[in-house]
């Protein structure tokens, strides 16, 4: 089984960057302990600020892993493009965001891109990736 994770813009700051919504922890250091978690299941990580490349990524490996979790991060509420290459995929996407994004902004509220996925998982910290797996463990 292969899960790739894929992280949007400015996720490449966890740990540093509002502490006080996302937490302190880099992703890279929680994404050692998932892979520790689930040997049994090859994990990927990729992480773009740039939307084409998010993209790109969905559309080289959509056809051929067993799921993707995508935080696209702000693009979650503003990107028609990364909708549709989802849409346009075959592999299930579950969505996730860190902080619970109906307690936030109401610009926030919105998410262009989840209503493509298997799922949505919302406000569980960094725990929704995690999540995430369990769910496409059991949808193969």
């Amino acid at each position: 089984m292969k899960i790739q994770i894929i992280n949007g813009p400015n996720l490449n700051l966890l740990g540093l960057r509002e502490p006080e919504v996302y937490g302190k922890e880099r992703f890279e250091d929680y994404f050692d302990k998932l892979k520790k978690e689930y040997p049994h299941v090859e994990l990927m990580y990729f992480q773009s600020n740039v939307e084409g490349e998010l993209i790109n990524k969905l559309h080289e490996i959509g056809f051929s892993f067993s799921g993707i979790i995508l935080n696209a991060g702000g693009y979650t509420h503003t990107s028609v493009a990364i909708a549709d290459a989802i849409s346009g995929i075959k592999s299930p996407v579950i969505e996730v965001h860190i902080s619970n994004i109906y307690a936030r902004e109401e610009y926030r509220h919105v998410s262009l891109t989840g209503k493509n996925c298997k799922g949505v998982l919302t406000g569980f910290g960094m725990d929704g990736y995690r999540l995430a797996i369990e769910a496409l463990l059991k949808l193969v």
